[in-house]
């Protein structure tokens, strides 16, 4: 295994073994606990500009398959931090190893550090910018290349994720065949009935978060992030959604201004970042 080292803008440094792929990157450094989702969260767009530390200690174990990326284009984290990455795999699904995935996509990761101390760093003392390098290999360097980097506050990082075009969403929540139990959402309820129609805000919209609103019965059109009020009014919606994202939603101006717009005229529901933009909409603060 190739050397790799994580160095914090705080000076604290890891030392560990690579995969993914070759390389050194950058990013805001924070944790995630799920013990399984690796590939969700990978391709998750809210996590544009940062470097995914997770909690659990084994990762790769079911593999990656075609049909669990949250986005179209790949990986959207900087980069990827695990206790171990496990070279094989055993699902039905799989079709590639995580380590195969990371290297053929271009992302660079770190294992076999301390995820428990990492984890409780960041907890106590707050996210910090950070950079993983299988290249340069001198703590000392990595620092300066790390300490004067200005972060990711202020910096619009929606316009790297957003769709740059208009779509039309229609997959719903995935079955599997024999699904007689599942109850009211395998039932007939809301046959007949004409669908509401949803505009989706695209500022990285997660895959599930569309099939759900599928599930539940709207007619969904998702449109670029910064796609003028006028024209989402009239489309006259029955509701408008903004969607989740990366980075700091004070970056997000034409947004926020959009939204303004919009409330009081259609019923506007946001989801993480979206909710964010919403509240500094009604004049809240992040």
């Amino acid at each position: 295994m190739k050397k790799a080292l994580l160095v914090l803008s705080d000076g604290m440094v890891f030392e560990g073994e690579s995969f993914g792929a070759d390389g050194e990157t950058k990013g805001e450094v924070v944790f995630n606990t799920s013990m399984t989702g690796y590939q969700e969260i990978i391709t998750d767009p809210s996590y544009k500009g940062q470097i995914v530390t997770m909690t659990y200690t084994q990762m790769g174990n079911y593999g990656v398959n075609e049909e669990d990326n949250e986005s179209a284009g790949g990986p959207k984290v900087e980069g990827f931090v695990a206790r171990e990455c496990l070279d094989y795999s055993s699902n039905w699904r799989s079709i590639s190893s995580l380590n195969g995935y990371l290297e053929k996509c271009g992302v660079v990761a770190i294992q076999g550090i301390d995820t428990r101390a990492l984890t409780r760093h960041i907890r106590n003392f707050g996210a910090r910018m950070g950079i993983i390098s299988t290249e340069d290999l001198s703590p000392e360097s990595l620092y300066k290349k790390i300490k004067t980097h200005p972060g990711i506050g202020g910096v619009d990082l929606v316009r790297y994720v957003t769709t740059d075009k208009q779509y039309k969403w229609t997959e719903k929540v995935w079955r599997w065949e024999d699904s007689s139990s599942a109850g009211i959402q395998n039932s007939e309820f809301g046959k007949g009935v004409p669908l509401k129609k949803v505009v989706v805000y695209d500022f990285g919209v997660k895959f599930n978060i569309l099939r759900s609103l599928a599930d539940a019965g709207f007619d969904i059109t998702v449109v670029p992030a910064e796609t003028p009020a006028e024209a989402v009014l009239e489309m006259d919606p029955d509701g408008i959604v903004l969607s989740n994202g990366p980075g700091d939603p004070v970056a997000v101006v034409y947004g926020i201004e959009n939204t303004r717009k919009l409330l009081g005229r259609k019923p506007v529901f946001g989801i993480c970042l979206g909710h964010q933009i919403l509240g500094l909409a009604l004049g809240g603060r992040t």
